[in-house]
């Protein structure tokens, strides 16, 4: 632990919150792009639209967030007394944070099919996918406000 932290909790709490909720914001739009994106032509001016602005979100957004949001939940965690490293909470938020960071890479992959005019998932499998941050984030945020066990 390193309690030169500790001084600065608050602000590195601030900071982390911050960046979560503007990576969670780019989680739960760019699902969202892809299901209107599977009702456009491949190669369509609107289908290149799509792509510019998936990419944009992902890179000047998501990434980015994504890179701060861990930063500071790290500072977060070296910060002596904010974590106990037994608490289930503890186990069960990482498992969480894990899916995100997975969500977040498939996002990633599924850009990518987009841009090469590969997409083979349907409309439906984005609407679904969709709901995987949004549940996700339940399950973090009530592990880290309410920590049930």
């Amino acid at each position: 632990m390193i309690s030169v932290l500790q001084p600065w909790y608050p602000w590195l709490k601030a900071m982390h919150i911050m960046a979560v909720i503007a990576w969670m914001a780019g989680l739960f739009y760019l699902p969202r792009l892809f299901v209107y994106h599977c009702q456009v032509i491949k190669g369509s001016q609107e289908s290149e639209r799509f792509k510019i602005m998936e990419r944009r979100l992902l890179r000047a957004i998501i990434n980015p967030a994504m890179m701060v949001s861990l930063a500071f939940g790290v500072l977060l965690v070296l910060t002596p007394g904010v974590v106990d490293w037994k608490a289930g909470w503890w186990h069960t938020k990482l498992l969480a944070l894990a899916g995100m960071f997975a969500f977040h890479g498939a996002c990633a992959k599924w850009r990518r099919d987009f841009a090469d005019d590969k997409n083979v998932r349907s409309e439906k499998f984005y609407r679904i996918a969709n709901e995987v941050p949004t549940i996700l984030m339940i399950v973090i945020v009530i592990m880290v406000v309410v920590k049930p066990f």
